[in-house]
């Protein structure tokens, strides 16, 4: 929340900045709008007032005209210090093989299949197509008119 320093009553004006200086005077610059010089403005003190700042505290210029601070925050609010969480991985146990019996496999002949004879394709010739020349086109002139 903030609270009042000093009762200074400046009127503001369109157009300009109003700021609490480093020596805690009020002064103002003009502000910046598309197509206009970029850098540094020319600064002007507005009003003498001379307020010690204290650090920590954001000093401006509240709707009033006077001089108002709050105090600034940094980096919000801290958190608790939390223990990591160890997951603890479960262990697969490992599956003793099981003994079989000895089997014997049937064995199973593969049919060889039978080559297919190589065909040759017949190939076929193209057709050439002529191409047709553009006809050209008359000009057709009008003959202008004598008055």
């Amino acid at each position: 929340m903030a609270k009042k320093v000093k009762k200074v009553g400046v009127k503001k004006a369109k157009g300009y900045l109003y700021f609490v200086d480093k020596k805690g005077n009020v002064a103002r610059a003009s502000m910046a709008r598309g197509g206009k010089v970029k850098g540094k403005k020319k600064i002007e003190v507005v009003a003498k007032v001379g307020v010690k700042k204290e650090s920590g505290f954001l000093y401006f210029i509240d709707k009033q005209g006077d001089i108002s601070c709050a105090k600034m925050a940094r980096g919000g609010h801290k958190k608790k210090a939390s223990k990591k969480k160890v997951v603890k991985k479960k262990v697969a146990k490992k599956k003793k093989p099981v003994k079989k019996k000895a089997t014997k496999k049937k064995v199973v002949k593969k049919k060889v299949a039978k080559k297919k004879k190589v065909v040759k394709k017949k190939t076929t010739k193209k057709k050439v197509v002529k191409k047709k020349k553009p006809v050209k086109k008359k000009k057709v002139v009008k003959k202008k008119k004598k008055r």
